[in-house]
């Protein structure tokens, strides 16, 4: 059985102290813990508290001068240590709402550096008021909005504020809003032009109405000279050299950004438009249900296709014969569901299927328009040529001339080149991605070709 036995000494418990954590025991003079029980008597416990009051007495005045040489050592190193340092932006700091329930962007000021007083005055508020401001903060909390039907991208706004398409239409840097657009203008044309062919353009541009957007193509980058037209202070002038109408298209005609518009012209530049009336041309593609068309060719010897030949006993036509073999199904290109590109007119509707087929790397657009047909049904009803409406295709080079000499090959051979190939590449495109929604589908491909 073990037992404990305490022993003071003059210097009381500062020597209980310093002996029980340096040695756990001391000698004679000392203390010495040996177990169990320990024995102290009223007197030793009494002169031990004298001892200690005393020690304290004595220690004072050093503990509170190696207190005050301490603390400054302490500002001084941490003053020197933060003017080392560039400065850090308490912004840039990943505290969670949890921990800093502020925002410290609307504290910081980027000129002279934020305030310590206003970021602990702001702290100071925000805490002091958490019970008020958290039910405000739920309340406001806009995360929990979540609407499918939105568009992609936007479905955690409220649908009232959204807005998924836009326009061409011209407004003012003044006034209301409200008040800004006199008209409202239902169709747009778009020309893809050079400045060398501006008569041509102006005559063209004559024939649209004011319920035409004019929408200008430069591919020669030259848009002021066009100011001399007073039609040209209303159009719209996009530039970019070197750059084919379908490559235009697909980036400046997304399909929400035309939906105001009933009817989309996007023609070439080497058009005679003598004979032709876009009003009327409107009327005679409403009458026949035409979602895609494009007026008829004068006949002469630059015709490609029979189906783009103007008509004169009719209004309207949506088929034709060609070249024997050339055929395969009387409803399918070319002989049926066929127009040209260079004078192309679509629906709203059809044009929104038509821009998700432009392919972005094959800019000159050839064998789009055997393809088409993909976009309407059924097709060889909803593509026609108006005959009524009638125009002449010039075949002016312009755009061929802007390509370049390689390999001892003249500018406009190279882009033709470039053209035949895009065919080959866009056909083969559309046959294999078929093949691949059938083999997905587990179906067998429809029994449908065209020339």
């Amino acid at each position: 059985m073990y037992r404990s036995r305490l022993r003071t000494t003059p210097e009381g418990f500062d020597q209980f102290d310093h002996c029980a954590f340096e040695k756990a025991s001391c000698g004679d003079g000392g203390f010495v813990l040996e177990s169990y029980s320990v024995e102290i008597s009223p007197q030793n416990v009494v002169n031990s508290m004298g001892s200690l009051g005393r020690s304290m007495t004595q220690r004072k005045p050093n503990e509170a001068m190696r207190l005050i040489v301490t603390t400054f050592i302490g500002v001084v190193f941490g003053f020197f240590i933060g003017i080392s340092f560039p400065t850090l932006s308490i912004t840039k700091l990943n505290f969670t709402s949890a921990i800093l329930p502020l925002d410290l962007k609307y504290i910081e000021d980027k000129d002279s550096g934020s305030s310590t007083q206003t970021i602990l005055n702001t702290w100071s508020s925000v805490s002091g008021n958490s019970s008020i401001s958290k039910p405000s903060q739920n309340r406001n909390d806009t995360s929990k909005i979540w609407v499918p039907s939105n568009p992609r991208g936007a479905e955690r706004l409220p649908p009232g504020i959204v807005q998924a398409e836009s326009d061409f239409y011209l407004r003012r840097l003044w006034g209301k809003p409200s008040e800004d657009l006199t008209s409202r203008p239902k169709y747009l044309v778009t020309f893809t032009v050079g400045y060398d062919q501006k008569k041509n353009i102006d005559a063209a541009v004559k024939k649209f109405s004011d319920n035409f957007t004019i929408l200008l193509f430069h591919y020669d980058g030259r848009t002021t000279e066009w100011e001399e037209f007073e039609w040209s202070k209303r159009a719209i002038h996009v530039s970019a050299r070197k750059q084919t109408k379908w490559w235009y298209a697909k980036r400046f005609l997304h399909p929400d950004i035309v939906a105001p518009y009933d009817y989309i012209f996007i023609w070439d530049e080497d058009l005679g438009v003598e004979h032709f009336d876009a009003e009327e041309y409107i009327k005679l593609v409403r009458k026949h249900g035409l979602e895609i068309s494009q007026p008829g060719l004068e006949p002469n010897n630059r015709l490609t296709w029979q189906m783009t030949k103007r008509r004169a006993d009719r209004e309207v036509h949506k088929e034709t014969e060609e070249k024997p073999g050339w055929c395969n199904d009387p409803h399918l290109p070319p002989c049926a569901a066929f127009v040209e590109i260079m004078a192309t007119v679509f629906s709203r509707d059809a044009w929104r299927c038509v821009w998700h087929m432009i392919q972005n790397d094959l800019v000159h657009g050839w064998g789009l328009d055997f393809a088409l047909r993909r976009c309407v049904e059924p097709a060889h009803e909803k593509i026609g040529v108006v005959d009524a409406q009638w125009i002449v295709h010039q075949t002016i080079p312009s755009l061929g001339n802007q390509g370049e000499t390689h390999n001892g090959k003249a500018p406009w051979q190279g882009v033709r080149d470039r053209c035949r190939k895009e065919w080959t590449m866009f056909q083969d495109r559309i046959a294999k991605a078929e093949m691949a929604y059938n083999k997905s589908r587990g179906t067998d491909p429809p029994n449908q070709s065209a020339h």
